[in-house]
Parts: structure tokens; C-alpha cells; sequence
């Protein structure tokens, strides 16, 4: 089995205007997932310090930041988006991906190794326009066509209100869309902005949205999650 989750963090704000690293710390480790996708991770302006300062990861939690090799020594992601990996997960390569937008947005992706099983994992976090994001879920599918045939997970803040069409179909049409739950907003979730979707090989199992007493608090968003059965793909 093979647990997933995605967290647009907020940078760290909760509801309480505070903004507060290590009760998102322990949001993630109540989620207890092999392969976190975060949105919102980095400051917005400045250095794009992560919203989590790096230290905090080692000391204070079971997860590690995938190394983009940008270079930045304070941030984690990539146009706020980051993808963590449990502590012993094997992370062969990571991209940073650029998408078509007027504003800046992008996606990271990993290829990992759980327990004997190599996969692929997409982080994002897409435009408010329509259009734009239809133009962005290409290029993230274009990464995943030109790429090495494995099993995908493609995880994140699609800012998508409808429950069909658009980026869900572009998505759709070779990855399955896993059911999770309304996310946002934590206080009254009501939209499924958040979204799971997965190469066929890979069997949901069980999918949710994580609503404990302190991700009520942590973020504006709830974070989702899915366990999935699957089939071993050996290096």
C-alpha cells in the first residue's frame, strides 16, 4: 500500500491569522502519508523562504523535502508548490516544471521509490483562469507522456469549482479522478479545489478528507488523501 496526501498549507496561516510551522508540521504527521504534495509552501515574496523552515523537517518530523537543485538554500518548492517523501523513500530524479501562465505558477515532479514500488509523482497547484489551467494541465501531462512509463499520481490545488469538464477532463481522460471529499473551505468545506487523480495500475483503496481539530485551524484548506494498492515496479 502506498499513501498519498495534498496540502494547500496556506504558507503556514491558519484561521487564526497566526502563522504557525509547527502546527502544520503536525497536521502532516497526523496524515501519516508516504508522499505529501503541498501548495503554498514558500513565502511569496523576498528569498521564497519555505513557510516551514527547513530544520523543522529534521528535527520535528518524519518527512523530507525533495531536493529541486535550484539551489535556494531556505526555500523547498517551486512556485510554492513542494513534495515531501517519508523518511527512507528512495527519490531517483525531481523536476521543476514551468506552466504556461501570466502569473507565476508551476508544478513539481518526482519520480520515487516505496517499498519496492517506483512511481511518479506530480505536485501542483493551477490558475484561477479557466483557460489557463487547461493550458497548464497539458504541459503536466506533456511531462508525464515524454517521461518513463510508471505508475502516476498527479496531486493539487486545481482551483477547479466544477465537478466535470475543464482540467479534470484533460486529466481525466488517462487518470483516474479518486474521490476524496469537499476541502474547501476548512471551515465550511464545500468545494473539491483539492484533487487525487491516478494512472489505472495504481487501485484506490480508501481516499478522504483529513479533518482533525487542528487542520480545522492550520490552513483555509482541509488536506486530502488516498491509499492505493499496487502492483511492485522493480528499479
Amino acid at each position: 500500500m502506498i499513501k498519498v496526501a495534498s496540502y494547500n498549507m496556506r504558507k503556514g496561516i491558519g484561521l487564526d491569522r497566526r502563522r504557525d510551522p509547527g502546527r502544520v508540521l503536525a497536521v502532516l504527521g497526523e496524515l501519516d502519508a508516504d508522499i505529501v504534495a503541498l501548495q503554498e509552501a514558500d513565502r511569496r515574496f523576498g528569498t521564497r523562504a519555505s513557510a516551514i523552515p527547513p530544520y523543522m523537517f529534521e528535527e520535528h518530523s518524519d518527512y523530507v523535502p525533495v531536493d529541486l537543485l535550484d539551489g535556494r538554500a531556505h526555500a523547498i518548492g517551486w512556485h510554492g508548490n513542494a513534495l515531501l517523501v517519508r523518511k527512507g523513500v528512495e527519490v531517483e530524479e525531481s523536476h521543476a516544471l514551468h506552466l504556461p501562465t501570466l502569473e507565476p505558477r508551476g508544478a513539481v515532479a518526482a519520480t520515487v521509490c516505496v517499498d519496492g514500488t517506483r512511481l511518479r509523482v506530480v505536485g501542483m497547484h493551477l490558475d484561477i483562469s479557466g483557460l489557463r489551467r487547461r493550458h497548464q494541465a497539458r504541459a503536466i501531462l506533456d511531462h508525464v507522456d515524454a517521461g518513463e512509463n510508471l505508475p502516476t499520481i498527479l496531486m493539487g490545488d486545481c482551483n477547479e469549482w466544477r465537478n466535470r469538464g475543464g482540467c479534470l477532463a484533460d486529466f481525466g481522460a488517462d487518470h483516474r479522478l479518486v474521490d476524496t471529499g469537499h476541502s474547501f473551505h476548512s471551515r465550511r468545506p464545500v468545494a473539491r479545489l483539492d484533487r487525487i487523480f491516478a494512472s489505472p495500475e495504481l487501485e484506490p483503496v480508501d481516499a478522504g478528507v483529513h479533518q482533525s481539530a487542528l487542520a480545522l485551524r492550520a490552513s483555509d484548506h482541509l488536506p486530502i488523501w488516498a491509499r492505493f494498492r499496487t502492483e511492485t515496479h522493480n528499479a
